[in-house]
């Protein structure tokens, strides 16, 4: 079976962000076009999965029960057009946990290379800020960046040559719709098509 994985980010990517969290179902709102975006990429047979630090959970300002019925919202609006995700990972601790699966730091995406048992080598991971891009280089993936939300920043810092080299030849798109029409035109390069040894779950 052949497995083509997208790694989306979640507040700036899928939904509007805020400096304050998104800390109840009311407060997760989808940026224009994300959602039917998604469908999009599972019509065309793409594996769809969420990695997104949620600090908020260690910082005490929700609980995991609350983060849950925030997934239940996303899928279900996701759902309602036509898409799925295939999973949420979520780091739930705070910068001062020091944990390796908060990004900048590659343990979530590995996780989901392990957990999927998919290489991750050619697998865009699409985030809005330098420390999803940061993430998808360490673990040897393929960082793409939207300018919704935060992207609108990372893209000055990227644009200014303050990053590495790897990450300055980062793909730039206005938004998760744009990214989608990249993909399934066949204009985003080094998207890998891979051979699914493993199960999902």
């Amino acid at each position: 079976m052949t497995v083509s994985l997208v790694i989306l980010d979640r507040d700036g990517v899928i939904n509007h962000d805020s400096d304050d969290y998104i800390k109840s179902p009311d407060e997760w709102q989808p940026l224009p076009g994300s959602l039917e975006a998604i469908a999009r990429l599972c019509r065309a047979d793409y594996t769809v999965v969420v990695a997104t630090n949620q600090a908020g959970v260690g910082r005490g300002l929700f609980s995991l029960e609350m983060l849950t019925c925030i997934h239940r919202k996303m899928a279900s609006s996701i759902r309602d057009k036509g898409g799925r995700l295939d999973s949420v990972f979520f780091c739930p601790h705070s910068p001062a946990d020091q944990c390796g699966c908060r990004k900048p730091k590659p343990g979530m995406l590995l996780e989901i290379s392990d957990r999927l048992n998919i290489g991750l080598s050619g697998v865009p991971v699409v985030g809005d800020s330098l420390r999803d891009l940061e993430a998808a280089a360490a673990a040897g993936a393929m960082p793409v960046m939207v300018k919704t939300c935060r992207g609108q920043l990372t893209q000055e810092k990227l644009s200014q040559g303050e990053l590495s080299h790897a990450l300055g030849q980062t793909p730039v798109y206005a938004d998760l719709a744009a990214f989608t029409d990249a993909v399934l035109d066949g204009n985003l390069e080094s998207v890998a098509r891979h051979t699914d040894q493993g199960t999902h779950h």
